[in-house]
């Protein structure tokens, strides 16, 4: 029996020193790791629907681990990029995530697969790919809203949730939207937008020059230029998928979440969550307050000088904020706002 328990102990012992030896491998005499297994920098490719992969890579290492969940939809992760200069020197595991149809993962040309409920489904199965439990989950604009769906039904795997700079329901979205054109635009270019938006002259330097200049420039990114990351993210974008989703941009939704609404279900959220926006946000403010207020066990910071990349043009409070949300968690040490 003596020697039964002291063979699995060494067996047990083997295994956790192949572990450490993949992740703190000995080096040569030229400082170079000596690996027991092919790396490839932290990417893995995970089978989705039985028949497509999408992309995702690792970033870190640390007992909290957040999987990312971009905007668009269509976008690529690229725009996330920032969070390699704050994450990973507190200590934080990330993981990029690609989801179908965008960047790095396959861009299948069946349109049916556009929609919020297949999308649910995918992220769950990044989730069983990844190995992941008790995790955080992080979502940015469309990605807020998945994340949202996906917690009502797949919340017993999520340790915390953060949702950024997303309202909770289109009908608001659009409303606001509609305060924005009139306090950025002036008289004339309210008439040139209407006129060119009647004849749909979407692609037209006019209509862009207004859309980029007058508008996204105020409430998407306020650094002028953009940084390379974000303009990557632009010009990667999936544009079929964000029409069919969303519509021809970011004022004209007309896709099949346009009906989206998520008000009464937020009191189903029951993790600690943080959201999280900024008040130059092309998302209301005030929408975002009462989101948080009516999420059970949540806490809200909106960074004062954000738009809707709040990561780049208010990147110090929002890492601030970000970071110290994920370790009040992780220490048992997090409080939600008064409701």
């Amino acid at each position: 029996m003596k020697k039964i328990i002291i063979l699995v102990l060494l067996a047990l012992g083997c295994s956790d020193q192949k572990n450490a030896t993949n992740q703190n491998a000995a080096k040569n005499e030229n400082g170079v790791p000596q690996y027991t297994e092919v790396k490839s920098g932290g990417v893995k490719m995970i089978s989705v629907d039985g028949k497509y992969q999408v992309w995702t890579k690792k970033i870190g290492e640390g007992n909290i681990k957040v999987l990312l969940l971009h905007g668009g939809p269509g976008f690529p992760h690229d725009y996330f990029e920032c969070f390699e200069d704050f994450l990973p020197q507190a200590g934080i595991e990330f993981y990029y995530y690609d989801q179908l149809g965008a960047g790095n993962s396959d861009i299948p040309m069946d349109t049916t697969l556009w929609n919020i409920s297949r999308y649910v489904e995918e992220v769950e199965q990044v989730r069983q790919g990844l190995g992941l439990e008790n995790f955080y989950l992080f979502g940015h604009s469309w990605g807020s809203m998945l994340a949202m769906e996906y917690l009502q039904k797949y919340q017993h795997h999520v340790k915390a949730a953060l949702l950024s700079n997303m309202t909770a329901g289109i009908k608001n979205y659009l409303a606001y939207a509609e305060q924005l054109k009139q306090k950025f635009f002036s008289k004339d270019d309210l008439r040139k937008y209407d006129s060119l938006d009647k004849l749909k002259s979407y692609s037209s330097p006019e209509y862009q020059e207004l859309l980029m200049n007058k508008l996204y420039g105020h409430v998407i990114c306020q650094i002028n230029p953009w940084p390379e990351p974000l303009m990557r993210a632009f010009k990667k974008a999936n544009t079929t998928i964000y029409i069919q989703m969303q519509g021809i941009d970011e004022f004209h939704v007309t896709g099949n979440f346009k009906n989206w609404e998520m008000w009464d279900r937020l009191p189903n959220i029951n993790v600690p969550t943080l959201v999280i926006g900024g008040m130059n946000d092309e998302m209301n403010p005030e929408d975002m307050k009462k989101e948080g207020q009516l999420i059970p066990n949540s806490r809200t910071y909106l960074c004062p000088k954000g738009s809707h990349m709040s990561m780049y043009d208010d990147q110090q409070n929002y890492f601030n904020n970000l970071i110290a949300f994920l370790k009040d968690v992780e220490e048992n040490k997090f409080k939600s706002d008064p409701k």
